[in-house]
């Protein structure tokens, strides 16, 4: 009999467990297909990051192509396309290029548009901050100097990638607003920078001493030339940016 009633109780222990594992079965199907589902959203994700990047970054070389080779108007096309696009960096530097430009048909409220949008879109500091540092300098002739301040300063603190660029900027701009001392103040910061260029301190030392002699006034000229003096850092800053950006979404 005591094997009778141990089969009994083994059959009723093994229905028990049955219908536990019946009851659980959903749920553990459930978090499987949901498991799955976020794997397959994930490499999805990725593949058409890597795929989005890819195809800007192909249509950001076709406008510059077309840039070097004149036709402006498919140069426009070209980046207009990738500046829509869901690649941030590259789209930051089609921002920039359009920007440049409109500032070459004299357009310098739409380029300092461009630029601003470019830096709201970058991905990274690098890229907001060229963005930032091109608007300024492109207005950097025209606009009062507190608007000027307001733009320049906060590129000016420690740890920003275009800080002595930015310094330079907005020493330029004192000189024009008439703030000599302030000017002078920075064209010697600038020349003692560890950060600056070679050519940069030369810039800074010249400007001292016309500062010095009284002949700063025939500095104004020089302002615009200067307007072009980031694009090389913050066009190759961009790019490898954007060619970091690219080789971490094909991974």
């Amino acid at each position: 009999m005591t094997d009778v009633f141990e089969e009994v109780e083994e059959q009723l222990r093994a229905d028990r467990y049955k219908t536990l594992a019946l009851r659980a079965l959903p749920w553990v199907l459930g978090a499987l297909v949901l498991a799955l589902v976020v794997t397959l959203a994930i490499w999805g994700w990725g593949a058409w990051q890597s795929r989005s990047v890819s195809e800007a970054s192909e249509t950001y070389a076709e406008g510059v192509e077309a840039f070097a080779a004149g036709d402006m108007g498919k140069a426009e096309q070209r980046f207009a396309e990738v500046a829509e696009g869901n690649a941030k960096g590259y789209a930051a530097m089609a921002l920039m290029q359009q920007a440049g430009l409109r500032i070459n048909e004299g357009k310098t409220a739409e380029a300092v548009e461009l630029f601003d949008k470019a830096a709201e879109t970058a991905p990274d500091p690098i890229l907001a901050d060229a963005a930032r540092l091109k608007s300024a300098f492109a207005l950097l002739d025209t606009a009062p100097l507190e608007d000027m301040k307001a733009r320049l300063q906060p590129l000016t603190e420690e740890g920003r990638p275009y800080r002595a660029q930015a310094l330079e900027a907005l020493a330029f701009a004192k000189l024009m607003g008439g703030e000599m001392d302030d000017a002078r103040t920075d064209f010697g910061v600038i020349a003692l920078m560890p950060g600056a260029s070679d050519l940069a301190r030369q810039r800074a030392q010249a400007a001292r001493a016309m500062i010095d002699s009284g002949s700063a006034a025939a500095l104004a000229g020089v302002v615009k030339a200067a307007a072009a003096l980031p694009d090389t850092d913050s066009d190759d800053a961009a790019s490898d940016e954007a060619s970091q950006q690219q080789g971490s979404a094909s991974q």
